[in-house]
């Protein structure tokens, strides 16, 4: 597998930040976490997480960086991992996987705070990131 290209059997978060806010979507348990998804074969990571961002919520989204492991040694991408996208429309497209209530905006130093139930599922390199992108 070439560097920068995602395993099948990892999971893409997409960490969209927009004015100070996190881009949550429902899961099936009714709990919120980021939008997450598997590669496609020879899919990178930055364009699985642009992929699954727009399928669930109609965001058309930029991945621009890779946040963990696989960013700091630009490996295979086998590891559960994270990747900062930038919000390239304001509003959703039609043809949305998820209804606009499944969909929600958080800002982010709330998710960030401990006890959240966001929080529960949020990778420790996506809360390094948050934490110090956000006002104190």
């Amino acid at each position: 597998m070439a560097p920068g290209r995602a395993a099948e059997s990892s999971v893409v978060r997409a960490v969209v930040v927009y004015d100070g806010q996190v881009l949550l979507v429902e899961q099936p348990d009714g709990g919120w976490r980021l939008p997450s998804g598997t590669p496609e074969p020879a899919e990178t990571a930055p364009a699985t997480a642009a992929r699954v961002v727009h399928e669930l919520t109609g965001y058309l989204v930029d991945g621009s960086s890779t946040l963990g492991a696989a960013a700091a040694v630009d490996a295979e991408v086998r590891a559960p991992v994270a990747v900062v996208c930038q919000l390239l429309t304001e509003a959703p497209s039609d043809g949305a996987r998820l209804a606009p209530e499944r969909i929600r905006w958080v800002a982010a130093a709330e998710l960030v705070r401990a006890g959240r139930p966001e929080n529960a599922g949020l990778p420790g390199v996506v809360r390094d990131y948050l934490e110090g992108r956000t006002p104190v």
